[in-house]
């Protein structure tokens, strides 16, 4: 293999220099590197529950280390594609890191730790090269009877790009073909001794219940509309003692979708906010505050930089994006590894996600005054009901929190993968039926009135004239805010300019963070902005609920007069 060490040295020292800064990295791979360096010291001994690379022997007896022997193995195939096409394959660094960690540590029945694995890296950094090397090892070299290694994707073309390399792969390589008598067919591969298999799948071709999976590969899992493909191959892959389920991905633009929650998943297992041995995960990116348009960023969030990554190449495309808003977002996304939701995305998410304040707690405000805004939208769609505070301790400040109701139908309809979740921890209220039940809303707003001194209920006519009505009469003071440019525009930039100078804190609301990410902002000639979306699925009503609320707030010298006809105020 042409190393002067072995590949968990070669892995080792790649996390200690990404740890003491000498590679450029973000901070969830400085995580994932120091995650395995705390696991290395933390598991010693007989008595651990994991030990790291041990010797191993297989069903015939042979001895070996399960991440050296998978390196080496890999590294005996060819590239079939680009430059180095029929060469043979050489792992970086950081690849040996990823390969050694998810297959060096094992459990004392010498099956992996590691059952699933979410790497998250930019366009270009040879994703589909290692997958397709690593389904071939699955195939034929884990020592796995009747293994089932597939391909998965939502459409037949994608789930074959992964085949295709590796079945390329195998034909150049007569020696993988000789050594493990594969045999290489148009549409799969299998080994007969072992009645082994290896096939693309896709949700619009394959039946796909009942699979029996050993190594489920799901190649950008950032284009998947809908979770089926990810439970279907994290379901199959519980059958077997030592499956891996192996998700690798560009990031995407939808925040509401399943690769968005692994990997949210993944960065609060970085962040130690809990444990699970099981999920090994890794993000190459970049951090708040860096400047995407300089080469160091190139080079922080691509680990291939200078090899696979060309810098000819990224750097002209980097030049457009700085002149072209519109290529802006795309280059950030594809080369940069950064989740964006619109070509046109209103807001800096980054910013967004730094006023986060995970202590922040509604019931430290009771007694206080607060600006409500209230979104309805329609009855079978999410509705948006939003608090405004200021905060106590930054000057010029405000402390928001949402509340968000869809009817039970809309959930269980699945368009959208997180609702469940939304739901299971308490973000979001489901109302029995096919429609909102606004009692429910009602009920609540009561209940804010009751608690904090509530200064105006900002709220959209549409949908909520019976509700505003009966809300009047119970004292609360509705307000109403009709959806137009010259009521949207002022509020609308100055919640931006609050972001920016993070002044505007939440705690981590994963649906309003979602929401703001769906906004596309509209500037007419005279630099109004107005907030929209570029889908119906992609929802914005937090953030109009917050915009009418925050156009209360900013107005505290208003007054709200109610007649003793209810009469709807107006703006």
């Amino acid at each position: 293999m042409g190393r002067q060490q072995s590949y968990a040295a070669v892995a080792r020292q790649y996390a200690q220099a990404v740890v003491a800064g000498d590679i450029l990295t973000c901070k969830w791979v400085q995580r994932a590197c120091q995650r395995q360096l705390n696991d290395l010291a933390k598991f010693k001994g007989k008595a651990s529950p994991y030990q790291f690379n041990p010797k191993l022997t297989d069903k015939d007896g042979r001895e070996f280390h399960p991440a050296d022997n998978l390196c080496a193995f890999i590294e005996r195939l060819p590239h079939v594609k680009g430059p180095l096409a029929g060469e043979t394959i050489k792992l970086e660094p950081w690849q040996v890191f990823i390969l050694t960690t998810v297959f060096g540590w094992v459990k004392s029945d010498g099956n992996r730790r590691f059952r699933r694995s979410y790497i998250e890296v930019p366009r270009g950094n040879a994703k589909s090269t290692l997958s397709s090397a690593l389904a071939l090892y699955m195939l034929a070299a884990d020592g796995e009877g009747g293994a089932e290694v597939y391909s998965l994707a939502t459409t037949r073309d994608q789930a074959r790009i992964v085949f295709g390399d590796a079945q390329t792969m195998a034909r150049r390589s007569q020696g993988f073909r000789s050594r493990f008598s594969v045999n290489v067919g148009a549409h799969n591969m299998n080994v007969l001794q072992t009645g082994s298999k290896f096939e693309a799948l896709s949700a619009e071709g394959s039946t796909l219940d009942g699979l029996n999976i050993h190594f489920g590969c799901i190649d950008e899992l950032h284009a998947h509309k809908t979770r089926t493909v990810y439970d279907v191959v994290e379901t199959g892959t519980g059958k077997r003692d030592n499956s891996l389920l192996w998700v690798i991905t560009t990031a995407g633009s939808n925040r509401a979708g399943i690769c968005y929650e692994v990997r949210t998943f993944v960065t609060r297992l970085l962040d130690g906010v809990f444990e699970d041995d099981s999920q090994f995960g890794i993000v190459y990116g970049l951090d708040d505050g860096d400047d995407w348009t300089s080469e160091d960023s190139l080079m922080k969030a691509n680990p291939n930089w200078g090899i696979s990554v060309r810098p000819e190449i990224l750097g002209p495309l980097q030049a457009k994006a700085m002149q072209l808003p519109s290529a802006m977002n795309n280059f950030k996304t594809k080369h940069l590894n950064e989740w964006v939701n619109a070509d046109t995305a209103w807001m800096d998410m980054r910013s967004w996600d730094a006023c986060a304040d995970q202590d922040l707690d509604i019931e430290s405000f009771v007694g206080q005054p607060c600006w409500v805004g209230l979104d309805l939208a329609s009855k079978t769609d999410i509705a948006a009901l939003v608090i405004v505070f200021a905060h106590p301790e930054i000057a010029d400040a405000f402390a928001v929190f949402g509340k968000y109701y869809l009817p039970e139908d809309t959930v269980n309809a699945n368009g959208n993968s997180q609702y469940p979740g939304w739901m299971n921890t308490g973000r979001l209220t489901v109302t029995p039926g096919n429609v909102i039940d606004f009692s429910w809303i009602e009920a609540d707003l009561n209940d804010l009135s009751s608690r904090f001194a509530v200064q105006a209920v900002a709220f959209d006519p549409f949908q909520a004239t019976q509700l505003s009505t009966r809300m009047m009469s119970e004292g609360l003071p509705m307000i109403e805010v009709r959806p137009t440019v010259l009521n949207f525009s002022e509020p609308m930039k100055k919640l931006e300019a609050l972001v920016l100078q993070k002044k505007l804190v939440h705690d981590g609301d994963p649906v309003l963070g979602w929401m703001v990410s769906n906004v596309v902002a509209h500037l007419d000639a005279k630099d109004n902005i107005y907030p929209r979306k570029e889908r119906a699925e992609n929802k914005i009503d937090g953030i109009v609920a917050l915009i009418m609320a925050l156009s209360r707030a900013i107005k505290p010298g208003d007054s709200v007069v109610l007649g003793s006809d209810y009469e709807l105020m107006l703006l």
